[in-house]
């Protein structure tokens, strides 16, 4: 019995399939058809030619490049009110320790989150998920943390695959209870720890608004071993683990994340050698983030060349949130890691595509182009992808598939 007829079918396409270790896959003069949500066949025109087909619609790419769709793996885009007076600060001379301490930072944040009411938090949210939307994301992860009490935590999960749903994206929603101690427990971390652990993740779980957890292991948020208690407690509800590790100093993060097989351990400035190793035994995923390392005029960087010798996979993402990265450009990001740590811009796309996929457990069907894979993909004119690095805010994507379907791409 034949198969039944493709949905679509792009010809004359140059694909960025990034089905390898290195490269990007280039296969030129390509042809890529999708059925349902899924890519169902993938090749060159001339194999096309030699095979029997049918497709309800037939696309001319007239030589455009079609890559898998962008993954943004580490936001907390959804948040309301503004730092800026953050931003005034810190360029007169004001760390971001400093400004935590006095009672910005996260907490100012927590305040404006708790205060909007579902709906208004998701007006506040929606435009920033839209931006990346536009710069070619099919895949965004979403973290909490700006509640940091029961309702307003769930409150911020509900918001994220409320933000999914409307724009027929996918989003992987990340529980952040444990991004600073929260307010009412003020000198008590421990307390708000069992807290996190004992009520607030296990009704997120409940509720399935959590894909996996996260916590802030710096010497302003959690130590390692409260980090424990609270990875203990996700792998007992069965979350896959994420870590913000070593920004700030060196906390042993690298090698915790490892140490409880993590995902990823994201930042890593200040990450040591021993980390790294352990980091590259497990299959740990480093999460780079320059936006953070630009607004905060960090001085230090990553260890690229460690990460490279040791073959650490890298994912390069925006984190975008409103004091220390607020930034909803992929794109820009990408830019970023090229000038600022270094990575060539090859690097760069495999770190939104195939590394980034990794760093959400997603890798087996999300940031590459081949048959079976999930059908998300971003068509672009430009003559190579290292543009999409080198040329700054001149390129969006000419359409966005995502599961199949092509999303909507306007403002809003």
């Amino acid at each position: 019995m034949p198969e039944a007829p493709w949905d679509r079918l792009w010809i004359g396409a140059n694909l960025a399939t990034m089905d390898g270790e290195v490269g990007i896959g280039h296969i030129p003069d390509g042809a890529l058809a999708i059925r349902g949500a899924e890519i169902a066949w993938i090749g060159s025109r001339q194999a096309l030619a030699a095979m029997q087909w049918s497709a309800k619609e037939v696309s001319d790419a007239q030589g455009c490049w079609i890559t898998p769709g962008l993954i943004d793996c580490h936001t907390h885009l959804v948040y309301a009110g503004d730092r800026s007076n953050e931003f005034s600060a810190r360029m007169a001379g004001s760390t971001y320790e400093n400004i935590a301490r006095a009672g910005g930072g996260i907490l100012s944040t927590v305040r404006a989150t708790r205060a909007a009411s579902e709906d208004a938090l998701y007006e506040q949210s929606i435009g920033r998920a839209r931006a990346l939307l536009g710069d070619g994301v099919t895949t965004l992860e979403i973290k909490s943390g700006y509640g940091l009490d029961l309702e307003s935590e769930l409150k911020m999960l509900r918001v994220a695959r409320r933000i999914g749903a409307e724009l027929e994206i996918a989003v992987v929603t990340t529980f952040l209870g444990a991004h600073t101690v929260a307010p009412e427990f003020a000198g008590r971390p421990s307390e708000y720890v069992e807290y996190v652990c004992e009520q607030v993740l296990p009704r997120a779980v409940r509720e399935r608004l959590a894909d996996a957890v996260d916590v802030f292991c710096e010497s302003i948020a959690f130590t390692p071993e409260q980090t424990r208690r609270i990875f203990a407690a996700a792998r007992q509800l069965g979350l896959p683990l994420r870590l913000h590790a070593d920004q700030l100093g060196d906390s042993n993060g690298g090698a915790l994340a490892a140490e409880y097989g993590a995902l990823s351990a994201d930042h890593l400035e200040h990450v040591s050698q021993a980390s790294l190793a352990s980091m590259a035994e497990r299959g740990v995923v480093a999460g780079l983030l320059p936006g953070a390392y630009y607004f905060l005029r960090e001085t230090r960087r990553p260890p690229i060349a460690a990460l490279r010798s040791l073959g650490i996979p890298m994912a390069v993402s925006t984190d975008c949130n409103p004091g220390t990265s607020p930034l909803a450009s992929l794109l820009l990001a990408m830019n970023m890691a090229c000038v600022l740590f270094g990575l060539t811009p090859e690097e760069a796309l495999r770190g939104v595509t195939r590394n980034a996929a990794r760093a959400l457990g997603l890798h087996a069907d999300r940031g590459l182009l081949r048959t079976g894979a999930r059908a998300d993909l971003a068509l672009w004119r430009i003559r190579h992808p290292e543009q999409l690095c080198t040329d700054v805010a001149m390129h969006r994507p000419q359409e966005v598939v995502a599961a199949g379907k092509t999303v909507h791409l306007g403002s809003g």
